[in-house]
């Protein structure tokens, strides 16, 4: 006799809603967790308070290879039927920009939530539990546990991806998916900061602190939002976006000014101010700390009666394409995502289930499937937890 119908390996967001979903279909459902607790980076969320979902979920904010994977799971469980599970556990919670919905209190309400639901569904959960192996069995599949063997019909690996290793992230669950015989896509830090070359490093690295919107292009894609220099490169919402789409190599165009007609502004200081010089402009609409540093490594400062109508062109062209090309990324420790995983051809887009392998299914950041910054990888793993949940 099977000892569980279901095992869920990984005990985050999205295996906590599998295993939800599976035990209100009376299936036996086991969530097995190697650290000590489930959630813990639904724990760290949104500076502890978990931005759980956004208001503004569509295909197009995520990232994968193929963009059409998304579409059934986020269709049949969409960011209201989360908002509406919210609101039945009496959690109160606010939009702060963008869509981005967060709770009041604190992100352990939402675990509270999850942990809740899994006991009322009738599921076991075992922290502390490391796998050692996975192997097919008679009837499934035998999950090797330090706490014994234990045989399931049906296996969802819900491990997440390589991203903040110091909570215990891994490469297991892609191991598991190539041990069964599936793909990748290749993986790298998604949503995460940006390295200065040595160069750069030593212009622009005591703007440490200095933050100021702007938007942000690369590889066809823009964000707009704010950036943060830090003491090894840049930060912030905009550079985080981008990000997950720049690949090695690529050089970003940065405008310092997007709200602005830049060209019609500094002609009218021009008439209006001809004797002051530019840095003192520039420091009007950009931190003074930065515009003093573009002045004295590129744009020169000199009283703006001095620049002709060609000069203008070319100071606003700067400050609205500033180039900028980073020697690396900030890595898995401090990425928020993994961009990449488990090939989605070879998944159900209905239900997550491996087309390779019978019984076996992928979830949340595993799978190639990369939401944007605001809430949306944990709506990717509310719908494709709930997705599995309803066939495993």
């Amino acid at each position: 006799m099977l000892d569980y119908d279901v095992a869920v390996i990984g005990g985050g967001a999205a295996g906590l809603m599998c295993a939800v979903e599976a035990g209100k279909r009376g299936r036996r459902v086991l969530v097995i967790e190697h650290s000590d607790r489930v959630g813990k980076k639904i724990l760290i969320s949104g500076g502890g308070r978990c931005n759980f979902t956004n208001l503004n979920v569509t295909p197009d904010t995520f990232l994968s290879a193929n963009p059409h994977f998304c579409k059934s799971a986020l269709a049949r469980y969409t960011q209201w039927d989360f908002i509406d599970l919210v609101q039945r556990h009496g959690i109160a919670y606010h939009e702060k920009e963008l869509g981005q919905l967060f709770c009041d209190q604190s992100a352990r309400q939402i675990v509270k939530l999850l942990t809740d639901e899994c006991r009322e569904a009738g599921v076991r959960i075992s922290t502390d539990c490391t796998v050692s192996a996975v192997e097919r069995g008679a009837a499934g599949f035998v999950v090797k546990t330090k706490r014994g063997a234990v045989e399931v019909s049906s296996l969802v690996v819900a491990c997440g991806g390589l991203s903040v290793p110091k909570m215990g992230a891994s490469g297991f669950g892609y191991d598991i998916a190539k041990r069964f015989g599936h793909s990748l896509a290749p993986t790298r830090a998604g949503l995460v900061p940006l390295v200065f070359s040595p160069d750069d490093l030593v212009r622009y690295k005591d703007l440490s602190g200095v933050s100021l919107p702007v938007q942000v292009e690369c590889r066809r894609q823009s964000f707009s939002n704010a950036m943060l220099f830090t003491h090894r490169g840049i930060s912030g919402p905009a550079i985080l976006q981008i990000s997950s789409y720049s690949q090695p190599g690529d050089e970003l165009a940065i405008n310092f000014l997007p709200l602005t007609d830049a060209d019609a502004w500094l002609k009218g200081r021009q008439s209006a101010r001809p004797d002051a010089e530019l840095k003192t402009v520039l420091g009007e609409f950009l931190p003074k700390r930065l515009a003093q540093r573009l002045c004295d490594i590129e744009l020169g400062s000199r009283p703006l009666r001095q620049y002709t109508p060609r000069d203008v062109r070319a100071i606003c062209e700067r400050l609205q394409s500033w180039r900028f090309q980073p020697s690396e990324t900030e890595g898995y420790r401090t990425a928020e995502v993994t961009v990449g995983g488990v090939n989605t051809d070879e998944l159900s887009s209905t239900t997550m289930e491996s087309k390779v392998v019978p019984g076996l299914y992928f979830v949340g950041e595993v799978v190639d499937v990369t939401g944007h910054l605001g809430g949306f990888n944990f709506q990717w793993a509310w719908s494709s937890g709930w997705a599995a949940g309803q066939a495993a």
